[in-house]
């Protein structure tokens, strides 16, 4: 269905992808490419949507209360002390790997949470997320 949408079906695949919902940005960024279309604003298409979704998520992190995380997810605050601090060492310079499956989510969560510098936040998860589709929209250029 988002492939028929051309960069904007992308766009939206790679902000929704990088939310909660289930869904693989690569999927349709490999698809457009094999359509055809062109690879470098197929690639920052592809950034661009994945960063503002992850950027929805820093600000649901950032709106978050200790209280809201124990009560909905049933964590103990020692374990999201845990996650905090593991964060906390690398600062917004953790926002490179918020794309990565699972735990790219709880990253950006995090660092809205932990309320680090939004704008360097969301440049180091763009640059992470450009560096993911820069080698995926390679790889497709190779075959």
């Amino acid at each position: 269905m988002f492939v028929q949408l051309g960069y904007w079906g992308l766009l939206l695949s790679s902000f929704l992808s990088s939310t909660v919902i289930p869904l693989s940005s690569e999927v349709a960024l490999v698809a457009l490419l094999a359509m055809g279309l062109d690879p470098v604003l197929c690639v920052l298409t592809a950034t661009v949507g994945n960063s503002l979704g992850g950027m929805t998520s820093y600000g649901l992190g950032y709106l978050g209360k200790w209280e809201w995380i124990e009560m909905f997810f049933k964590t103990p605050k020692h374990k999201v002390e845990r996650f905090q601090h593991r964060i906390g060492r690398y600062g917004a310079m953790a926002g490179l790997f918020a794309w990565l499956p699972i735990v790219g989510d709880l990253i950006a969560l995090g660092l809205g949470f932990m309320k680090l510098n939004p704008w360097l936040s969301c440049l180091y998860m763009f640059v992470g997320r450009l560096v993911r589709f820069s080698v995926v929209g390679g790889l497709m250029q190779l075959f």
